[in-house]
């Protein structure tokens, strides 16, 4: 008999303990109720720890509760995790209320990181991206907004997880965009999907939607997790990431450009001049790969070739004044010769024959050099180096008249 009144004085204990939870849930719905959050949230806590002992809707019930106490107000980027959480955990069990929730916090999240992202705080962005993504999983394009999010914050150990990972579930980002212009900004956005665009455009804080069709982004993964581990000088995955990356798209151009740049930090350059070569047989329409070939010959001093491809790339686009300064530089470069030999010289009357055809030498390279001098000029009349560059020229050619007007420049 003793025995039957423990049990049952054990029954009852369990019993008050499970009407307990029931009341301090019930207090925490009247507190949201009021819009008292701060009380609704010290409810919840003193119910949680014996949670076990309700039965499954009132624990909906404590879920719901818990995802509107914590999304209410202005919650700080964790409060709205937690309530994010809270909610999946409701509408796990069956609670529709907390569906609608749910979906209008993950559309608030994505625009907080929207706003994140205009006002440059990419780590807070990248955060709550990835929040979306875990809400819901089969939406990986969050978590590759994440990732990048995360590249502008230069987090890169995690940035690379984050891209490791959409290759590990083999994500290719193809599809559609769903964008439109935010009319406080004037920005166009990408707003995820078509229901997050069709609310938005109802919120009359978005205008003029677009559906637009999205490349694979397996390549552009695959370079940036190699562009990563070049910053890291971790060559070895950052080759396996950019074979990767060319066995999925051997014809993007992009991917070899950044193979060359590997291999250019690598110290490998003759390999890299040879892939930019190969860039610019498929694309012969692009200055700056040609502009790049020239520097690489410049460093191995071989000028001909240098000016060759610099001028290749002036001839797609003139007006890339920076490749006509490398191309100014790479013929002034026989310049140093002609200059070490006259100071070697001595003063017979020999010497002082070679050094006079040393200076006629210098002089007529100064004359071939000074038509592109002016050009670049021309193109950018601000920049002082070139003017001086040209004023020296003129000033050893004895043409007081250009050095006075490239000083009134100065």
């Amino acid at each position: 008999m003793k025995t039957n009144i423990l049990t049952a004085a054990a029954v009852s204990f369990l019993t008050m303990t499970a009407v307990a939870q029931k009341d301090e849930v019930k207090n925490a719905e009247d507190a949201i109720e009021d819009g008292n959050y701060t009380e609704a949230k010290a409810q919840l806590k003193i119910a949680e720890p014996n949670l076990g002992e309700l039965n499954d809707k009132w624990k909906e019930n404590f879920y719901l509760y818990k995802g509107k106490a914590y999304s209410a107000g202005s919650p700080t980027a964790e409060d709205m995790k937690t309530a994010a959480m809270a909610y999946q955990k409701a509408v796990d069990m069956g609670s529709d209320d907390a569906a609608e929730e749910l979906n209008a916090l993950r559309n608030n999240l994505i625009q907080d990181a929207i706003s994140d992202q205009n006002k440059e705080d990419y780590a807070a962005a990248a955060d709550k991206l990835y929040t979306s993504y875990e809400l819901s999983k089969q939406d990986t394009i969050y978590l590759y907004y994440a990732a990048n999010n995360l590249v502008q914050a230069k987090d890169y150990d995690k940035a690379v997880e984050y891209l490791e990972l959409l290759n590990e579930l083999d994500y290719d980002g193809s599809g559609k965009a769903y964008t439109a212009v935010n009319i406080e900004s004037g920005e166009r956005e990408n707003l995820g999907s078509k229901e997050q665009m069709d609310l938005m455009i109802k919120t009359n804080q978005y205008k003029e939607p677009q559906v637009e069709d999205i490349p694979s982004k397996k390549g552009e993964i695959a370079q940036l997790i190699a562009r990563i581990y070049m910053s890291q000088e971790d060559y070895d995955k950052a080759i396996i990431a950019i074979d990767k990356a060319k066995a999925t798209n051997p014809e993007d151009l992009g991917l070899l450009q950044s193979e060359a740049n590997m291999y250019y930090q690598m110290g490998e350059k003759d390999k890299a001049r040879e892939i930019l070569e190969e860039v610019a047989s498929k694309d012969p329409t692009n200055p700056e790969t040609f502009n790049n070939i020239g520097l690489m010959y410049t460093e191995i001093e071989d000028t001909q070739k240098a000016v060759e491809y610099f001028n290749k790339a002036l001839e797609i686009d003139n007006e890339f004044n920076q490749a006509r300064v490398n191309l100014i530089a790479a013929k002034l470069s026989k310049e140093r010769a002609i200059i070490d030999e006259m100071n070697d010289l001595g003063m017979s009357k020999e010497d002082n024959a070679r050094y006079d055809e040393l200076d006629a030498k210098r002089k007529e390279l100064y004359k071939e050099v000074l038509p592109d001098l002016e050009e670049a000029m021309r193109i950018d009349p601000d920049n002082k180096e070139i003017v001086r560059t040209a004023m020296n020229m003129y000033t050893n050619l004895g043409n007081q008249e250009k050095v006075d007007e490239l000083k009134a420049k100065l």
